[in-house]
């Protein structure tokens, strides 16, 4: 049976990780454990140096971090570590799944006031609901859409642009299996995480051939090639193609497409296994405040945040609230839970879509 925060111990972290919000404001160091893990993809928000820093003056906490490289990576250290971590950064199509292998603790909002203010269509997402309960805390959240050259943009609103003459050996695509066979989804109208239809999306993909340039699997690949002027139209993340124009003054615009985008939404989770759960609840109450995202995003870059406030405060021109509209939430399909054999499927279908541009 799983332990309940002792209430009058989380109450004084509580206090001390509201202030740390402030990112600036000392308080007295609250008495509690001096260290917390937190499983992350490395450079992702929860390890910013200076937020780190600030967290630990001023609740005697250390954060220290353990990375992963892919979502099944993660799934399996949860699995295979009991006891090793305090916060769990995931996806949110993976979170009932492993809640329901009784890895995660049910969130209870009261011990996380910032949570007060996340979007509820983020904040009471289905993808992190098992069995009637959250198990994830709605973080930040992103469209995988069009990314295109400012001057090409007037005339690629839709996702068909991407097989279009114009585009002839000027595209480049994410190398994500989820995300190109949504977007072929997307094209038939179907959903993007059980399409009906895998033959038809799959030579929907083949007919792409003559205008694929590039295959990209990082952002940073994907910002030295648009720099180098090696394609025009893209599939692109939201949060990157902001910090592609913030950063990198690239002169990259991104759409969402008539037929919509593909959402995705991360969370932070506490493990039911995690030695240190009330500051664990510290830390996430932390990394959900307004001060601390606005903060990240403007010196830093970073997706949207779930926090509808956060996102209110940042500066009008900033590039992610320009791009990351509320309006868009209605209308996204969000990446969901799949079972095995329907995500390697998916993979299949990419990889045979992959060999034949490759032949």
């Amino acid at each position: 049976m799983r332990t309940l925060v002792d209430r009058r111990r989380f109450n004084l972290l509580l206090g001390a990780g509201v202030a740390a919000g402030a990112l600036g404001t000392r308080m007295p160091r609250a008495r509690a454990a001096n260290k917390i893990t937190v499983l992350n993809w490395q450079g992702y928000g929860t390890d910013e140096a200076w937020a780190l820093k600030l967290f630990a003056e001023q609740t005697g906490i250390e954060v220290v971090h353990d990375y992963f490289n892919s979502e099944q990576e993660m799934f399996t250290k949860l699995r295979t570590n009991p006891g090793a971590y305090d916060v769990a950064l995931i996806n949110s199509a993976w979170t009932s799944r492993i809640a329901e292998e009784g890895l995660l603790d049910p969130i209870d909002f009261n011990t996380v006031p910032n949570s007060a203010d996340l979007d509820p269509l983020l904040r009471d997402s289905s993808n992190f609901a098992f069995d009637g309960k959250p198990y994830g805390v709605a973080w930040v959240w992103g469209m995988n859409g069009l990314g295109v050259r400012k001057d090409k943009a007037a005339g690629a609103q839709s996702l068909e642009v991407l097989w279009s003459p114009e585009a002839v050996g000027r595209v480049a695509l994410y190398d994500d299996a989820i995300t190109e066979v949504g977007i072929a989804a997307l094209l038939f109208g179907e959903s993007i995480n059980d399409p009906k239809d895998m033959k038809a999306i799959v030579e929907k993909l083949k007919a792409m051939k003559p205008n694929v340039k590039l295959i990209w699997s990082s952002e940073d690949q994907w910002n030295k090639a648009f720099s180098a002027g090696e394609f025009d139209y893209s599939i692109y993340w939201s949060g990157a193609a902001g910090r592609s124009q913030k950063t990198f003054k690239l002169p990259v615009e991104f759409i969402v497409p008539t037929e919509g985008a593909i959402g995705w939404l991360d969370g932070l989770s506490v493990p039911a296994s995690a030695p240190n759960k009330a500051e664990a609840l510290s830390f996430i109450n932390y990394m959900i405040d307004p001060k601390f995202y606005v903060q990240w995003a403007t010196e830093v870059g970073a997706p949207a945040s779930a926090n509808a406030k956060a996102m209110e405060e940042l500066p009008a021109d900033d590039p992610q609230k320009l791009i990351h509209k509320t309006e868009y939430l209605k209308n996204l399909q969000f990446m969901s839970p799949m079972p095995d054999e329907r995500r390697q499927a998916f993979v299949d279908a990419w990889e045979e879509v992959k060999a034949f541009y490759a032949s």
